[in-house]
């Protein structure tokens, strides 16, 4: 009896035996893997990193930005180079035109000079009375040379000084004829006369009747006394100086 109790129990601390064995070697094995720490250096070097990208993206913007100005820059001096070429070939061409005007202009001035002096001339020779003052012209001629030499100044009626037209209404005063006091009535006071028919006494005219800017007294022998302007005051000069644009006659 004792035999087979023991025998039992042996069976069962085998059997318990094995089974703790094959428990054992059905348990698994677990490992424990440790990542790696962030640490502060690592964390500077990627903020520093993104620090990086973001300056370049400005950069990258800054630079284009940059492009787009100097393109429009480009275009804008483009189209200003092109409209100075434009102003430029049409200032030259206006340039052109005044210095043809200019030319054409003094070369008839210098056809009307030659024309009027050749006709002086001409008038001096063949007739007494475009030379010789009588009566009443006479005595205006005679005033209006006794004031050469004297000063012009603007408004003047004499005695020591004269503007155009006041020389000439206080030359008539002296003959008893009351002229009006400017140049353009000036020009329409009496009848109008050729400039090849010229008698001492006729009023010359520059500008148009109605309109002259400027007035003096025929002398005869192709010459006229009359108050210029500031810088030569009362003058004798003949016709071909300045040559007149019409006359009248009021004597």
């Amino acid at each position: 009896m004792r035999a087979g109790v023991a025998g039992g129990v042996l069976s069962t601390l085998a059997v318990a035996g094995a089974s703790a064995s094959s428990a054992n070697a059905a348990e698994p094995v677990t490992q424990t893997i440790e990542l790696p720490t962030l640490t502060a250096d690592l964390a500077a070097q990627v903020a520093q990193s993104a620090q990086a990208t973001q300056l370049a993206a400005v950069d990258y913007e800054l630079q284009a930005e940059r492009d787009a100005a100097a393109a429009k820059a480009a275009q804008q001096a483009k189209a200003d180079l092109a409209e100075a070429k434009k102003k430029a070939a049409e200032a030259r061409k206006k340039a052109a035109e005044d210095a043809r005007r200019a030319a054409a202009e003094r070369a008839s001035r210098s056809t009307e000079r030659t024309t009027l002096a050749a006709a002086a001339t001409a008038s001096a020779d063949t007739s007494t009375s475009t030379s010789t003052a009588t009566g009443s012209a006479a005595a205006v001629v005679s005033f209006v040379k006794a004031q050469v030499g004297k000063a012009y100044v603007s408004g003047a009626t004499g005695p020591s000084a004269y503007d155009c037209s006041g020389l000439v209404q206080t030359a008539f005063k002296q003959v008893g004829i009351s002229l009006p006091r400017v140049s353009q009535d000036q020009s329409t006071a009496g009848t109008q006369v050729s400039l090849s028919n010229l008698q001492p006494g006729d009023i010359l005219y520059w500008g148009s009747a109605g309109s002259a800017y400027h007035v003096a007294v025929y002398v005869g022998d192709g010459m006229f006394v009359g108050a210029q302007n500031p810088s030569t005051g009362v003058v004798e000069r003949p016709l071909s100086y300045d040559p007149p644009t019409g006359a009248v006659r009021v004597l």
